[in-house]
């Protein structure tokens, strides 16, 4: 007779529900899979080459496992219990806690002299060792299930009555129906109040009716077949882009690169259980709405995908409705879909001609009465504060600040048009359109397209300049309020973007570097530290921390190192950051730091740099200037004059950028380093000697540590 250890089938798992969340879907039907798969592995119920299918459409989550033993091998054990003082009485038997614990545990069968004695050091310990029966799959199930949907991310729990009318219970959606079919055999689970059965349904409207699944093999075949239901999201998807793609070539159209395609198809994905595309179209008229409009309100409120001409990349009249419904005559789909989109695109004509009937300037005073954060004032006080820095930036980097000022004026301004009260996603897009139409200056109506981008990815020009300036200005004014009141970043939780405005600034500082507006020497016409320095007394009345300048610098800097961590040796980094260089200046500083690295002559200056730093640290007295008559042995003579000689060489080479070639002129000073430390005490006993021994030493330091600090290039 074969042991039920050794029989494998596959195991399929179904709850059938009402229409789940679609942005949930994909995230509720892997965690519901890896639950199960996850628990019953624990228990030993797999194989371990046990294959994992996952289903997900709008009314079911499931799995199948392809290799699921009816029993599970048996296993050893190891159960810690109680003190042996507690849990055998004088006579050496059971006392009543123990046999309770025995009992909760399932080895009630155990008697006293089955149990192992062990010291954990203090006292003896009580053990059951032995070997157990394997978990049943039945048992196992039933205890996997109960995991999977306790530990589902839920976005909102619903609470709703059984068919008795008593019991109730909670879940994302109400659930009717539960499969677990081991092989053709109903495994006896339940959940939810739902016993386990083979038992599904169709489709909603093309295929409602039950569906008796004969095998886990059998599942998707069947739903399809007789169900009209495509159960795998991953194939549902694949079918969805193929039809999108296939109606947008034939009408010589593309849908367009933006990433929001990519998320919309993944929702429309799980909205249908069965998907059919079709080809809808709306009044050309609207197309004199910015296209923005009409494609945000497509995307968002009906789920339509917008189509572009292929050479223009401007909106076309026609869009793509995926609907769950495969009929002969789609045309009631199609005219149902475009009587519904019209008004939608009506409403956003109409806020934009509405809006448009005041200039966006006009606009900019009613910022008085929209607050910004009850410690910072209103948007019009941070209108404000971001005009003097941007001001501030332009006369920095030597350029007029009229449009500068003028695009800070204007940048919160379409915070009160109908649009944007309509739209919130179209903050800056708006206002740059409106700003167009009242004859703004062109890079003025660029800065306001581009104030949301998260960070900048190419090389500032002329016609740029105003956007980065705009772009800098805000992210200083945030950075330094925001956390000046105490809102800082912690674990995962950055509610006001910091992190984001932090990694913004410094794309800033690249790109007006690479533009030529930062030169790297040989002036240095902004510093984040006078940037964080001057905005924070743009806050006057409202109160500031007192260092919160500082404590953004270093917060900049330290996302400045991660960001930096996929491309360098973290030594380096360290190296150069520990500095905290002009921004502009940290990438040049890391690449000629990383080559400096390959110098045979660097692991023994780096090795002396750290010597010296420890030296300097336990130095009692005040570290003075060096007295050259004072220096007496030849080994302390020859680095004095070494530095004598480096130093005015590599600080003119560091004062025009060339951080490469002053880190190659100090890596000359290795043989006298080395010399000095072999025939020099340092720390002597004579005090005079010992201080300027102490002050040549923090002369070749300083000048050793201009680009980075070399000791962290020690192993």
């Amino acid at each position: 007779m074969t042991s039920t250890t050794h029989i494998t089938q596959a195991l399929l798992v179904e709850l059938l529900t009402e229409e789940l969340p679609p942005k949930a879907l994909q995230a509720l039907g892997a965690a519901f899979a890896q639950g199960i798969r996850n628990t019953l592995d624990k228990q030993h119920l797999l194989e371990p080459d046990c294959t994992i299918d996952l289903f997900a459409t709008p009314r079911r989550l499931a799995l199948r496992l392809g290799a699921v033993r009816m029993q599970a091998p048996r296993q050893t054990y190891t159960e810690k219990l109680m003190p042996a003082k507690i849990g055998l009485d004088s006579k050496g038997e059971l006392t009543a806690a123990l046999a309770k614990k025995l009992a909760g545990k399932g080895l009630s069968q155990l008697t006293a002299a089955d149990l192992i004695h062990e010291s954990d050091g203090k006292q003896d310990y009580l053990y059951a060792k032995g070997v157990a029966d394997g978990a049943l799959l039945a048992d196992g199930l039933q205890e996997a299930l109960d995991y999977a949907i306790a530990n589902l991310p839920i976005p909102k729990v619903m609470h709703y009555q059984l068919a008795d009318g008593i019991t109730s219970v909670k879940f994302v959606r109400p659930a009717h129906g539960l499969i677990a079919l081991w092989g053709d055999t109903v495994i006896p689970v339940s959940i939810l109040g739902l016993p386990a059965g083979r038992e599904t349904r169709g489709h909603r409207f093309m295929a409602n009716r039950p569906i008796t699944i004969k095998t886990p093999h059998t599942y998707e075949q069947q739903l399809d077949i007789e169900g009209r239901v495509i159960a795998s999201f991953t194939v549902r998807k694949d079918s969805i882009a193929t039809q999108l793609h296939a109606h947008a070539k034939r009408l010589g159209a593309t849908l367009g690169d933006d990433p929001a395609v990519a998320a919309l198809l993944d929702e429309v994905t799980a909205l249908v259980e069965h998907p059919t595309v079709y080809v809808g179209e709306f009044d050309e008229q609207f197309l004199a709405v910015p296209q923005e409009c009409l494609i945000l309100t497509m995307r968002l409120n009906q789920k339509y995908f917008p189509l572009f001409d292929p050479d223009t990349g401007k909106l076309t009249h026609r869009f793509l409705i995926v609907s769950n419904m495969q009929v002969a005559d789609p045309s009631h789909i199609i005219l149902g879909n475009q009587r519904v989109v019209r008004p939608r695109l009506a409403d956003a004509q109409f806020f934009f001609n509405t809006d448009r009937k005041a200039p966006l300037a006009s606009r900019v005073a009613a910022l008085a009465g929209i607050v910004y954060h009850n410690k910072l004032g209103s948007q019009l006080e941070r209108v404000e504060r971001v005009r003097q820095i941007a001001r501030y930036l332009a006369e920095r980097l030597g350029v007029q600040t009229q449009n500068a000022d003028r695009a800070a004026l204007l940048a919160k301004a379409d915070l009160g048009t109908n649009m944007v009260a309509e739209f919130p996603e179209l903050q800056g897009i708006m206002g740059a359109y409106y700003a167009a139409a009242d004859g703004e200056a062109q890079d003025v109506v660029h800065a306001l397209s581009e104030q949301y981008r998260i960070r900048l990815d190419a090389a500032v020009n002329d016609a740029t300049l105003t956007a980065a300036l705009l772009f800098i200005a805000e992210r200083a004014e945030t950075l330094i309020g925001i956390w000046g009141i105490g809102l800082v970043p912690t674990g995962e939780r950055d509610p006001y973007g910091l992190r984001r405005a932090a990694l913004g600034l410094i794309s800033a500082f690249e790109q007006l570097q690479a533009g030529g507006y930062l030169p790297i020497e040989p002036t240095l016409r902004l510093t984040l530290s006078d940037l964080l320095a001057f905005t924070t007394g743009t806050f006057g009345a409202h109160p500031i921390a007192a260092d919160t300048a500082a404590s953004v610098q270093h917060f900049v800097y330290e996302r400045y190192r991660h960001q930096l961590a996929g491309d360098y040796e973290r030594n380096v980094i360290d190296a150069v950051l520990s500095l905290e260089p002009p921004l502009q200046q940290v990438v040049a500083r890391i690449q000629a730091c990383a080559d400096f690295a390959q110098y045979p002559e660097a692991a023994s200056l780096a090795a002396a740099n750290k010597r010296i730093a420890n030296l300097l640290k336990k130095a009692d007295d005040h570290i003075g200037q060096i007295n050259h008559e004072q220096l007496k042995e030849p080994a302390e003579r020859a680095l004095a004059q070494t530095v004598i000689k480096l130093k005015p060489q590599a600080e003119a080479q560091l004062a025009q950028g060339d951080f490469a070639a002053s880190l190659a002129t100090m890596a000359q000073a290795r043989g006298a380093v080395d010399t000095f430390f072999a025939d020099i005490m340092v720390m002597a006993d004579d005090p005079a000697v010992r201080a300027n021994r102490l002050a040549l030493l923090a002369d070749l330091h300083n000048v050793m540590n201009q680009v980075a600090d070399i000791s962290r290039l020690a192993q």
